[in-house]
Formats: structure tokens, sequence, C-alpha cells
């Protein structure tokens, strides 16, 4: 498998620049996703417990960070592959 993937990264170098632009437009569009299911189940559990709205908000924020730099991780390699050769 790692043999065809370096063949493809040597000769194909459009199909990476192709791939590396889906994969980054793929990790915006899950980060999207996933920060939207944070914020939906953080309104939901704030509603049903308003006495724990500081905390929900405080891992809210901080899970919210943590999916936004693995998405940016994510968005910098596929640039990467676009433009390294």
């Amino acid at each position: 498998m790692s043999a065809l993937l370096n063949t493809i990264m040597l000769e194909g170098g459009e199909l990476a620049k192709a791939g590396g632009a889906v994969g980054a437009g793929l990790a915006a569009l899950a980060a999207g996703v996933g920060i939207g299911q944070i914020g939906k189940g953080a309104v939901e559990s704030i509603a049903r417990q308003p006495e724990a709205s500081g905390d929900i908000r405080a891992n809210m924020i901080l899970t919210a960070a943590f999916v936004e730099g693995v998405a940016l991780f994510a968005v910098i390699a596929g640039i990467l592959a676009i433009f390294v050769k």
C-alpha cells in the first residue's frame, strides 16, 4: 500500500494536489460539524441543568478549541500536499 502511495505522490503530482485540496476541505467541513455538535450538546445540557452552565460552557470552549486545533493541523497538511512537491 505504501508503495502505491509513494508512486501516486511522486508521479501523479496533480492527483496529490487534488487530494490535498479535498483533504483540506473535508477537514474544515468536519470541524464545522463537530463544533456544531458540541454547541448543540452544550445548549441542551444547559437547558436541562441551568445551575451547571459555567462548567458546561468552560468544557464546551475547551473541547471546541481541541477540535479547531486538529482541524487547523489537517488543513495545513492538506495545503502542504498542494504546494510541496
